[in-house]
């Protein structure tokens, strides 16, 4: 996939179970860090996401460790929606492009923020962060997005 990089357009990753990341795609929203606002906030209308789900199920602790889903950020518009009484999360629309899974352990070596490679998994820990568009690029590519 040709980035192209548009001046002003960011390049994230969200983490998320597999299951989680599938009900987002087939709804084309995001939602990020168990549904908190502030993540949503930080990307703007253009910007892409690429899923990473470190396992298939949130309720499943094997590893699953791939990146999942791609997707542009649609609009500038940030919704609550009610799942039930205890959980109310924040959503933002999202268009997803069709893709492929890839395991995220070929690209580890030439993946810019992934500082120590040895503990690769450390960026993922706050559940979103932002990305160059070169790995962007590496990831995208390999995830066959045409």
């Amino acid at each position: 996939m040709n980035v192209n990089p548009i001046l002003g357009t960011k390049y994230w990753i969200g983490v998320a179970s597999r299951d989680h990341v599938i009900k987002g795609v087939q709804g084309g929203f995001a939602q990020l860090c168990h549904g908190k606002k502030t993540s949503l906030n930080k990307m703007s209308t253009g910007d892409w996401l690429i899923y990473y789900s470190s396992k298939s199920s949130l309720k499943v602790n094997t590893p699953y460790q791939k990146f999942t889903a791609i997707g542009r950020v649609v609009d500038s518009n940030i919704y609550l929606v009610k799942i039930n009484d205890d959980f109310m999360p924040y959503r933002r629309n999202v268009d997803f492009i069709r893709c492929k899974e890839v395991s995220i352990h070929p690209l580890i070596p030439n993946l810019s923020f992934i500082k120590n490679k040895r503990y690769w998994g450390y960026p993922f820990r706050f559940s979103h962060l932002e990305i160059c568009a070169e790995d962007f690029e590496l990831i995208s590519s390999q995830m066959k997005v045409t």
